[in-house]
């Protein structure tokens, strides 16, 4: 199998990028995009070419360290899957395929495919965690949890942070990320003694790294790798206006 790929290149941030294209041949339908992304590389090392630089880590879809836009499509062209799971098999023999990294003013571009995300570990630092005292853990069942808020609060944990609501949204908000965060939390037992400050805290990094308004377009939502619905967006909301209004009485 053999795909035509245009790869954004930038040697750094001060530098200017541009496309540029590759053949790349000797490519297995049951490979993933980061799979053909190092065939590449070791073809163009042979030939004493620079490598592409993109980031990778466990390449199952759980760590959230893959990401860049195929085709104009965070992650590709299949619902629900990270680049690292997105295989061969989705494209055509010959294709031509776009490949470049996230574009938002938040996460600035490092080299090539890598881009800088620690605004997101900024907006966790600001109050995505819950404290409690040191020691042994308690007991599973010491504090009891609906099923429903049990529920609500996987769905939303499930967020992996790869960045690709703010890669898509035309705004480059981080609305998703920063409300599935705050959600996990907030409908928990355990969350609700720091439920205020969190969605103050974190709503207001959100907006200090320079992310976008959510102006609720859903391209979030379609693109998200784990199918976060967007209605965690509302509960954000919410949990921020009622801490506004209680901190002014």
């Amino acid at each position: 199998m053999k795909l035509i790929l245009h790869i954004w290149r930038q040697k750094s941030p001060a530098e200017r990028g541009r496309m540029v294209r590759y053949e790349a041949g000797n490519l297995n339908p049951d490979m993933s995009m980061l799979e053909a992304l190092d065939v590449l590389n070791e073809e163009m090392m042979a030939k004493g070419e620079e490598p592409v630089a993109f980031e990778h880590d466990c390449r199952e879809g759980i760590c959230g360290s893959c990401g860049f836009m195929i085709n104009g499509v965070a992650h590709g062209p299949l619902r629900a899957t990270t680049v690292c799971q997105l295989t061969l098999r989705h494209f055509k023999d010959g294709q031509e395929v776009y490949i470049e990294p996230w574009r938002a003013r938040a996460f600035p571009i490092v080299k090539d495919l890598v881009v800088d995300r620690r605004a997101f570990d900024r907006i966790i630092a600001s109050g995505g965690y819950i404290t409690s005292p040191t020691g042994s853990a308690t007991d599973g069942n010491a504090i009891l949890v609906p099923k429903e808020a049990a529920d609500r609060s996987m769905d939303a944990a499930a967020c992996i942070g790869c960045g690709a609501c703010v890669a898509a949204c035309p705004n480059a908000s981080a609305a998703l990320f920063t409300a599935a965060k705050i959600t996990h939390l907030g409908v928990l037992p355990q969350g609700q003694p720091e439920r205020d400050r969190r969605a103050l805290r974190m709503v207001v990094q959100h907006n200090v790294e320079g992310f976008g308004s959510c102006t609720n377009i859903g391209e979030c939502e379609a693109v998200c790798p784990k199918e976060i619905k967007i209605e965690v967006i509302a509960r954000m909301n919410h949990d921020y206006i009622a801490a506004s209004r209680r901190r002014r009485l």
